[in-house]
């Protein structure tokens, strides 16, 4: 394994024992192996922090832009038997999530249908379809505030561009189907994008620029925060007659918008 000082550049670890790796992924890392260097995808500063030998085996996913909580199996047996509890819906996943506007109720269930956007020219792209495969999101509302849209830095601080100020809401979520972007979606549809949402915030223009590295400064401070403000906080499960619960929390960048000339 690397030594402590390596360790803090590839991640947070929240659980370690002989069968499983848990991670906090930092937002702005795919899960899966790009081209880029060793430390470039989640997997491959897994397979730094292990050492050779060892095959790890992601349980769960989450998107480039999505921070929190990854489970990874460092042998098959305890993978075959995770990925049989995702499969059956036996696991609860909760994220929090911060939204434009004052969402009015204080929970609710989305249920709409999801599939594939045929219109849209981003390939990955999914939608509300009545033809598409069922798909059920709770949320509760934790809180809404107003906060200022200058554009927050990784660090937390924020650039003085804009002084306006806008209505947001801190929500908790909880996906009870696994569908693709299925949480960035429901909230869109809902009326309220995450803040960030680069593909479903309202002008997909902005994924494609982001993509191809051509970002414009206005892109990005009508995106607000430097990644979609989607975090998973916990994941919960019993497993071999045990209950499991691995909890998260998100970066700075995060927190700090929330708190920020927040009110109630």
């Amino acid at each position: 394994m690397n030594s402590g000082h390596d360790l803090k550049k590839l991640f947070d670890i929240i659980h370690e024992d002989n069968e499983l790796l848990v991670v906090n992924k930092p937002a702005d890392l795919v899960c899966h192996p790009t081209k880029g260097d060793e430390y470039s995808s989640l997997i491959s500063r897994v397979r730094l922090h292990l050492g050779d030998g060892v095959q790890p085996q992601l349980i769960n996913r989450l998107d480039r832009e999505t921070s929190g909580v990854v489970i990874v199996a460092k042998q098959p047996e305890p993978a075959r038997e995770l990925r049989r509890l995702w499969e059956a819906g036996a696991v609860e996943k909760c994220y929090k999530a911060i939204v434009h506007g004052r969402v009015l109720q204080s929970t609710g269930v989305i249920e709409a249908p999801l599939g594939r956007d045929e219109q849209s020219p981003v390939a990955i792209k999914d939608k509300v379809r009545a033809d598409g495969s069922l798909s059920v999101t709770e949320y509760r509302l934790i809180k809404s505030f107003r906060q200022k849209t200058g554009q927050f830095t990784p660090s937390g601080s924020r650039h003085p561009n804009n002084a306006r100020r806008e209505d947001f809401s801190l929500l908790q979520v909880r996906p009870l189907s696994g569908r693709k972007h299925q949480i960035r979606i429901h909230l869109a549809h809902l009326g309220h994008p995450i803040v960030g949402d680069k593909l479903y915030g309202g002008d997909e223009q902005c994924y494609l620029s982001f993509v191809e590295s051509r970002l414009t400064g206005e892109q990005a401070d009508s995106l607000i925060l430097p990644n979609h403000a989607l975090h998973a906080e916990s994941v919960s499960f019993t497993w071999r007659s045990k209950n499991w619960l691995f909890e998260s929390q998100p970066e700075t960048w995060f927190s700090a918008f929330t708190c920020d000339n927040s009110v109630d």
